[in-house]
């Protein structure tokens, strides 16, 4: 490598040794839970307000992670800085919530100060921090000790393996009370509409589906000629086969037509009906979109024929659709 300066040997070392000092770190907090936690989950669970998250410095970061995971996962929560709390923000808070606060040190002046007016409002204080003899600890209803031995840093001081101990059990919270409340994947997707998860837990065939005059189907009797064109013009790589009433009758696939020009036939002579696949692979218009990329997947086919509950065909889709709908 080029001259840097950089010891690259002491560079992994200390990169292992940060990954190994805060992996141990949180095998350790497993010995560290007790029934506070367990009171924690079960309050939070029957609250009928928020969680109000706080914390200062890296406390505080992280304190803004948990509470975004906790918004995401079906328990109210927002962060609150403690040094605009002092200032006004504190009005946010009712007697209806549960503060979390989080300090390493269970000594950080700012939360410190909000003990006698949080008391008065009558809201439950829970701390979770690295020294549950502290002050924050002695005046919280519970504790969460979150403590470490030794911190990733060399110099055993900037927030390295303690707040990354915040941060899983934050996460570990988080996890207890969504299993608490029966938290399903379509709940999750309600509050994340815009992500990936959101399109694949509320997109229907419907919405995404080929309809009207861009579904490629022709008549049985149309010719082969016909039929080609039909595909051609709409650009899906099948066409499907259906009579008067719109009921499918078959599929002609552009793998369909490689086979038939591997027989020798005359083509031109034939009609749609004699080189259809009868019965094919369709799908109901009320289902999800990603039921028909499972279905394709399985089937190992790239298009489907969708249709109503009277098995009128109504649509068709491929996997450029669901591409385009980011459904996969």
């Amino acid at each position: 490598m080029a001259n840097s300066g950089v010891n690259s040997d002491r560079v992994l070392q200390l990169a292992r040794s940060t990954l190994d000092i805060e992996a141990q770190a949180l095998l350790q907090l497993k010995d560290k839970l007790t029934n506070d936690f367990v009171y924690v989950v079960e309050k939070m669970l029957q609250l009928k307000g928020r969680v109000v998250v706080m914390g200062m410095g890296k406390s505080g970061h992280v304190g803004r992670k948990i509470a975004a995971t906790l918004s995401s996962t079906g328990t109210a929560a927002m962060f609150v800085h403690p040094a605009e709390a002092s200032h006004g923000d504190l009005g946010m808070v009712t007697r209806e919530d549960i503060v979390l606060a989080i300090s390493n040190s269970g000594e950080s002046d700012e939360l410190i100060a909000l003990l006698p007016t949080l008391e008065r409002l009558g809201v439950v204080w829970v701390t979770m921090t690295g020294n549950p003899a502290s002050s924050l600890a002695k005046y919280a209803k519970w504790v969460i000790n979150s403590s470490v031995e030794k911190e990733a840093c060399p110099l055993n001081l900037a927030p390295t393996a303690s707040t990354t101990a915040q941060m899983a059990m934050g996460d570990a919270l988080a996890v207890a009370l969504l299993d608490a409340r029966g938290f399903a994947a379509e709940d999750f997707a309600k509050s994340h509409p815009g992500g990936s998860l959101g399109r694949r837990l509320f997109t229907r065939l419907s919405d995404v589906m080929r309809t009207g005059d861009a579904i490629p189907r022709v008549l049985p009797t149309a010719s082969f000629s016909e039929l080609i064109q039909e595909m051609s013009q709409k650009g899906m790589g099948a066409s499907a086969i259906v009579d008067a009433q719109g009921l499918v009758l078959g599929v002609f696939t552009d793998g369909d037509l490689r086979r038939q020009i591997e027989k020798d036939r005359a083509l031109n002579t034939l009609l749609a009906k004699d080189v259809m696949s009868p019965n094919p692979q369709t799908i109901e218009q009320t289902l999800l979109a990603t039921v028909a990329a499972q279905l394709m997947e399985d089937k190992k086919i790239t298009s489907l024929l969708v249709v109503n509950e009277n098995k009128i065909l109504c649509g068709a889709i491929n996997t450029n659709d669901l591409l385009r709908a980011k459904v996969i």
